[in-house]
């Protein structure tokens, strides 16, 4: 049985300095990866890094604005100076702003457009243009989409959040197809974590009582527990542990695949 182990594996994780991107960060590094948590709140993204370090990992800080191109075009010749390589790049970075369709704010929309579509985009381009053959890393690799459980069921007050998700869910299969056609050796595939109590978890249960979808963050937060078979929210761990198993070997025949993390409210 093929193992977990990222040992020598080198991965840029974005939006790595909190929330679900740090844990994602700690489960690389626990499995052997090194890892450079990039992002754009640098004081929080280096004191991530330097826990990873403390507790015993090889991990860097490395400054990413994922909307920007430059900032990529710079980011990835520093994780691979940081980290000796690249061959892993957890496209986790996103923003979600709750609205009803009804009072709908183009300049949020365009704000989850960009860093939610575009952003995993533009990781895409520079993944491939440094794994594949002839680039700057040129040793292949595995890339994981972070998509959403709201691409796949219809939440009220999150239209805009849920039409970046499912782009992100056709950007994963559309990039697996062209890796393959084209000898990049690169793996594509994402996951979609439900609902999980981070910053943003816990903005988006209050945001959706203030727009008077609920009486309360308590209830909209129970009637997701209550649309969920497994019973109870999604924990970081979870959603980690799935991205640690499309990076490894035991998921060497996996591309263009998206994992639900849901506890089963997906389905």
């Amino acid at each position: 049985m093929t193992s977990y182990d990222l040992t020598g594996r080198k991965a840029l994780v974005t939006g790595g300095a909190r929330g679900l991107g740090a844990g994602m960060a700690e489960a690389l590094a626990t499995a052997g990866a090194a890892v450079a948590v990039g992002d754009v709140l640098d004081d929080v993204g280096k004191e991530t890094a330097q826990s990873l370090r403390d507790a015993g990992a090889t991990a860097e800080f490395v400054s990413l604005d994922v909307t920007d191109e430059a900032s990529w075009a710079q980011a990835i010749p520093n994780v691979l100076d940081a980290l000796g390589g690249f061959d892993l790049l957890v496209n986790n970075a996103g923003v979600e702003i709750t609205s009803l369709i009804a009072d709908l704010d183009p300049e949020g929309l365009r704000r989850m457009l960009d860093v939610n579509v575009v952003g995993t985009a533009l990781g895409l381009k520079y993944a491939f243009r440094a794994m594949r053959p002839g680039g700057s890393a040129g040793n292949g690799g595995s890339v994981v989409n972070i998509a959403s459980v709201a691409a796949t069921i219809a939440f009220p007050g999150i239209a805009g959040y849920s039409a970046t998700k499912s782009a992100i869910d056709r950007l994963t299969r559309v990039a697996a197809a062209e890796s393959g056609k084209l000898g990049y050796g690169v793996r594509v595939n994402c996951v979609y974590p439900g609902l999980t109590p981070t910053a943003m978890g816990n903005q988006l249960a209050v945001d959706c009582a203030e727009i008077g979808l609920f009486p309360s963050p308590k209830d909209a937060v129970k009637t997701v527990v209550e649309l969920t078979p497994q019973g109870r929210l999604g924990q970081v761990d979870d959603m980690a542990d799935a991205v640690v198993f499309l990076a490894s070997d035991a998921a060497k025949f996996v591309t263009g695949a998206g994992l639900p993390v849901d506890g089963g409210m997906g389905m």
